[in-house]
């Protein structure tokens, strides 16, 4: 009987089930992060101001591209059904729904079971770690019903309909909620212009404290750290083109100096009150928005000039 069937018949349910496990994956990746970002761990370890990718613009992307090719690859499917009703007894499709219930159905059990052992435990059910659980549990559990009503030829044209809006519900939610953590791309173009200025300070201070152990003073200038030999050259704003600010303020203090797009992001270990607008105290690089001044001075027992 299923001689009938041609490659493009295998692929295509194979593409399904592609798609759905990378979506899923994407979906609950989108969910778990923005999650973390609305209920943070007081341990969770932060970054002091560095940038990196943001872990949701992968899964957004792909979420984005994954789902409406899985609306039409689906929709061709039960095109060709409506065509063909035996098409349903095809075997590869029957193994690919066996498959994927008896992995919703472990995941939904392991679901229930953590939050149990959780429960049981005695540990803290934190906000976070509910709606981490009940995540899985709607996404997981709706794929499951879904799939169920598809072998058991439930799915009408009323089911197949809500089934449609559950899953635009969930994933239009998801990327919404997805942008409003990692922002606009024009958000993540600042946020990228912004560490590349505490990379380019980081720098001039490396060569600044490299000037005092060489010759036991602090540069006048910014432009006296400037080495041809070593290949050091004094890097610019990238977003402004402009230099950089160093204000030499004592024998061994200095200032680094630049114009911020946005707000470091905030941490459990920092709070808000070693912050100014205008000025950094501490020896990290956390920023506000604006000129942002990070003062430092150099500890000559860990840097001592070197003598000759």
């Amino acid at each position: 009987m299923d001689t009938k069937y041609t490659a493009k018949d295998f692929f295509l349910h194979i593409a399904v089930i592609v798609l759905l496990y990378t979506g899923t994956i994407a979906l609950l990746n989108i969910l778990f992060n923005a999650i973390n970002t609305a209920f943070p761990k007081v341990s969770q370890y932060y970054n002091y101001g560095y940038y990196d990718s943001n872990p949701l613009s992968l899964p957004v992307a792909t979420l984005i591209v994954i789902f409406p090719l899985l609306l039409i690859l689906t929709n061709i499917l039960r095109k060709s059904y409506d065509e063909d009703p035996s098409r349903k007894e095809y075997a590869v499709r029957k193994w690919l729904i066996y498959i994927t219930l008896f992995i919703a159905g472990g995941v939904l059990a392991g679901d229930l079971i953590t939050v149990l052992y959780y429960f049981l435990d005695g540990q803290e059910l934190t906000t976070g770690f509910i709606l981490k659980v009940l995540s899985v549990l709607v996404v997981i559990g709706a794929i499951f019903g879904y799939y169920i009503d598809d072998l058991k030829d439930r799915l009408g044209g009323s089911k197949r309909h809500m089934w449609r809006v559950i899953a635009l519900v969930l994933v239009i939610g998801s990327i919404v909620a997805g942008f409003a953590v990692i922002g606009s791309p024009r958000t993540q173009r600042l946020l990228r212009y912004d560490a590349q200025k505490v990379t380019d300070l980081q720098n001039i201070q490396w060569e600044v404290v490299n000037y005092w152990q060489q010759k036991g003073a602090l540069p006048a200038k910014i432009e006296d750290i400037q080495n041809s030999l070593s290949g050091f050259i004094i890097p610019t704003d990238q977003q402004t083109k402009a230099p950089y600010e160093y204000q030499k303020t004592g024998e061994a203090s200095f200032n680094l100096c630049a114009v911020f797009n946005k707000k470091s992001q905030d941490s459990p270990a920092m709070p808000e009150i070693y912050l100014s607008p205008t000025q950094q105290i501490n020896t990290n690089w956390y920023h506000g928005t604006g000129r942002v001044c990070f003062i430092r001075a150099i500890d000559q027992d860990i840097y001592p000039p070197i003598k000759r």
